[in-house]
């Protein structure tokens, strides 16, 4: 089993910036593929951003595009997410996800992954 812990969630002005951090313990964090999802209030929970085991690569959504960064520290089993020119939209809840697949075959399907932190809060005021 692995647990994912996120923080840094908050309520940010649209422009502004935030660093979400999930911090993951159980087994070696390396193992794992990781990603970001949202839900905001009344829709379905989307991708945000995803990364490989290794850090190499990574993918987004198209709407976060160039805005966001999703990076990891896996000395330190952390998954970040660099969030800039928040957008009242991109309010939601955050979680952070971890799959066992590899990179190429982890989609933005819920179903790919196998574990799920409890979420984190940010709101963009416009």
């Amino acid at each position: 089993q692995v647990q994912l812990v996120e923080s840094g969630g908050g309520l940010v002005q649209a422009g502004g910036s935030l660093r979400l951090s999930c911090v993951a313990s159980g087994r070696p964090f390396s193992k794992y593929g990781a990603g970001w999802f949202r839900q905001a209030p009344g829709k379905e929970r989307e991708f945000v951003a995803r990364i490989s085991k290794s850090g190499s690569f990574s993918d987004y959504a198209d709407s976060v595009k160039g805005r966001f960064t999703i990076s990891r520290e896996n000395a330190r089993d952390t998954l970040y997410l660099q969030m800039n020119s928040l957008k009242p939209e991109d309010t939601a809840v955050y979680y952070c996800a971890a799959s066992g697949r590899t990179f190429l075959s982890t989609t933005a399907e819920r179903s790919d992954w196998d574990y799920w932190g409890q979420g984190t809060q940010v709101t963009v005021s416009s």
